[in-house]
């Protein structure tokens, strides 16, 4: 299958290039330009590709007048906008990949690997977000650039980025909870108050639109379902690993990036104790995780682990590649959605309705 395929690649090509750091730096940008085009130009690939061609014709006669009483009003006003302008419905998927490559990049640019925390990425987050849920992938682009803002200690410009976020997809608001401790002072006190504050923001995450909308969908379909469970037990296992073998080292090794690890990790596992209430709303949740899952998986070759360093390093690796495999080779909802994959970069059929 093309995209077992594109992983196992993806993750040679990070293998072969383990003990070369300039040319996985170089190779980098390759492979982040060759992602982007393969997730922006696809065609009719991605489980939400016809509810948003839905929602760029229910665009035509925006009211501009609304834009401060609508949900996702950022998003509503571009499709407006695009709609204004004469565009066709694909370059929504163009712009929203943009924005999710951008964020993606910004966040990459900290890691001392990467390649390897891009590649991590795509065989859930890179498939599910920009290549078919793709509001919620711009608002995870756009999380990657408040989580730089959390390391630099800059709580002002991370709200902003969260709140833009929220501009696309409402339940990206929920990280604003992360506000009294972007200041770096992660201290007890602070974690408890974010705690707290978590109470009420997930009955908002839980009580939006976008999760009626996927409960509607998505719960109680069985396979479905279960794809869920899959994608959500790997955050609760990367948690747990975090705590039990990382946590120590990387506090001694990266200090500055430790509040978000931590922060991001103790997430991980509570979407994994969603998923008993609601599978979905553990997994809607949960995709805002894996970039900080990526970002630890990434930095494992780093850590001075002192038996066993390459097993460390090659285990995300092999567990995504797993989980991805089961999940792909056994989802009807996977095969129904991605296969077969379709570009229109050469053109499209004259009596397509999606076309230019």
């Amino acid at each position: 299958m093309l995209y077992v395929g594109l992983t196992n690649l993806l993750f040679l090509l990070r293998l072969a290039l383990a003990r070369n750091g300039a040319l996985r730096k170089r190779i980098y940008f390759l492979v982040l330009a060759a992602l982007f085009v393969f997730s922006a130009f696809r065609y009719q690939v991605g489980c939400d590709w016809k509810g948003y061609f839905y929602q760029y014709l229910g665009a035509a006669n925006f009211d501009w007048s609304s834009i401060t009483e609508i949900r996702d009003p950022i998003w509503w006003a571009f499709l407006g906008w695009i709609q204004a302008m004469g565009l066709p419905y694909p370059v929504a998927n163009i712009a929203s990949s943009a924005i999710f490559f951008l964020g993606v990049h910004v966040l990459a640019r900290r890691q001392p690997d990467s390649l390897g925390f891009l590649v991590l990425l795509f065989p859930i987050l890179i498939i599910n977000m920009p290549m078919s849920g793709i509001r919620q992938g711009a608002a995870i682009g756009l999380l990657c650039i408040a989580f730089v803002a959390f390391i630099d200690r800059r709580p002002i410009r991370f709200a902003f980025w969260v709140v833009v976020a929220a501009g696309f997809h409402s339940s990206a608001l929920i990280f604003i909870l992360l506000f009294p401790v972007a200041s770096g002072r992660y201290t007890r006190n602070r974690l408890m108050l974010a705690g707290i504050l978590a109470i009420p923001g997930a009955f908002f995450l839980a009580s939006g639109d976008a999760a009626e909308v996927a409960t509607s969908r998505y719960l109680g379909t069985g396979v479905d379902a279960a794809g869920a469970a899959f994608r959500v037990g790997i955050l609760g296992l990367s948690a747990l690993y975090f705590f039990l073998f990382v946590r120590r080292k990387w506090q001694r090794t990266w200090p500055k990036d430790y509040s978000l690890a931590s922060i991001g990790a103790i997430g991980m596992a509570l979407a994994f104790l969603l998923v008993p209430v609601s599978s979905v709303m553990g997994d809607r949740f949960g995709y805002y995780l894996i970039p900080i899952q990526a970002m630890i998986f990434a930095r494992i070759p780093f850590l001075p682990f002192r038996a066993n360093a390459a097993l460390h390093a090659a285990l995300p690796y092999l567990g995504l590649l797993l989980v991805f495999t089961v999940w792909s080779q056994l989802s009807w909802h996977f095969k129904q959605c991605y296969i077969p994959y379709q570009t229109w970069l050469f053109g499209f059929p004259s009596d397509d309705p999606f076309g230019f």
